[in-house]
């Protein structure tokens, strides 16, 4: 164990596995401790660079730290092995405690501020969790009751990683509420959770607080896409928005606040022609296709009118629109040109047949 005395770790140093824990199918948690008793120094969210010796020569492989940083002796990297990566795989079958291997880091711009005093929102899907379990880890360890409203989406139930440790994390303190999203049920288990892909409506439900909190998010690219977008149509203050991404961690702390996201602006003008009635009405870009169409006197039907019932579908023939939806439209239909109107907003000029 080290002492307070004892060095901090670096990268000159190899690292020694010390545990291996299985957490999911094809998911592993590795611990590592360095053979001097050195200790740890990192932030919650940054990650190391392993260099793995597999077959062919040696690669290397960047892994968030899944440990808290309140625990100095160890670190550890929680792995899931995809069907195509060398790397991930080779370790689910071949590194066991004993094995030495060189290590890069701790690095990273994603991260807790110093003082993470904040009401936290953390978003995560798949192994995305794993920079949030950190994050969580050292929020309840500060001996301090934390605001975490914690949402994780995954395949379904077998697949949520650290699900049992997150859950008696949060059966000891009020300040960690988890909300689980699954794509569908496991067999013969019963599931009462959230279903389907995540949405301004679930979110509405799971923390009615969300305009007030720190995001933090980590997933698939398009996963986190369409976390920005919802939260945009919201009315998020994007400033408060930090990620990290699958392919490559961001390499400055501006990569974490600013995007490329279409945004309607209030200030542009749009146009809509409605083909079947052979209308055309001058708008803005935060105008919907429905509202437009109600000012035109044109009936759409529609019901929820936030994009959760579908009732509102139409076909679009030309043009861009931004649409952000509550699960009322399929992606085939949207890979067919269907829109809702409810939620679809004219980027420039706009046909649609109505």
């Amino acid at each position: 164990m080290p002492r307070e005395d004892s060095p901090v770790w670096s990268d000159d140093e190899i690292l020694e596995c010390v545990a291996t824990v299985p957490e999911a199918p094809n998911v592993m948690t590795f611990a590592f401790r360095p053979p001097s008793g050195a200790r740890f120094w990192f932030r919650a969210g940054q990650f190391v660079t392993l260099d793995l010796p597999v077959p062919g020569g040696n690669v290397q492989r960047t892994f968030t730290i899944s440990s808290s940083p309140t625990t100095s002796a160890f670190i550890t990297v929680t792995v899931k092995a995809q069907a195509d990566s060398v790397g991930s795989r080779w370790m689910l079958d071949n590194l066991r405690p004993g094995t030495r291997i060189k290590a890069y880091g701790p690095a990273g711009h994603f991260h807790m501020p110093p003082q993470p005093d904040s009401k936290y929102l953390f978003i995560s899907a798949g192994s995305g969790v794993t920079p949030m379990m950190s994050m969580a880890s050292f929020l309840w360890e500060r001996g301090e009751e934390p605001d975490i409203a914690f949402v994780h989406c995954a395949q379904s139930p077998q697949n949520i990683i650290f699900r049992q440790k997150l859950e008696y994390m949060a059966s000891r303190t009020s300040g960690l509420k988890l909300h689980f999203v699954v794509g569908r049920d496991d067999p013969y288990t019963v599931w009462t959770g959230y279903r389907g892909r995540l949405s301004a409506l679930m979110l509405g439900l799971m923390t009615q607080d969300y305009l007030e909190r720190e995001v933090y998010c980590c997933g698939p690219e398009s996963f986190m896409e369409g976390v920005r977008e919802m939260l945009i149509s919201l009315g998020y203050d994007m400033e408060n928005y930090h990620q990290e991404s699958y392919a490559a961690p961001a390499e400055s702390r501006l990569e974490l606040t600013e995007f490329d996201d279409v945004v309607p602006d209030e200030s542009a003008a749009a146009q809509i022609l409605f083909s079947n009635s052979g209308v055309t009405a001058s708008c803005t870009e935060t105008d919907t296709v429905l509202g437009v169409a109600r000012s035109s006197g044109l009936n759409i039907p529609s019901g929820c009118t936030f994009g959760l019932c579908g009732t509102c579908k139409i076909r679009k023939r030309s043009g861009e629109v931004h649409m952000v939806h509550n699960g009322g439209i399929s992606d085939e239909d949207i890979a067919e040109g269907y829109i809702l109107a409810c939620c679809s907003n004219p980027i420039g000029t706009v046909e649609v047949e109505v």
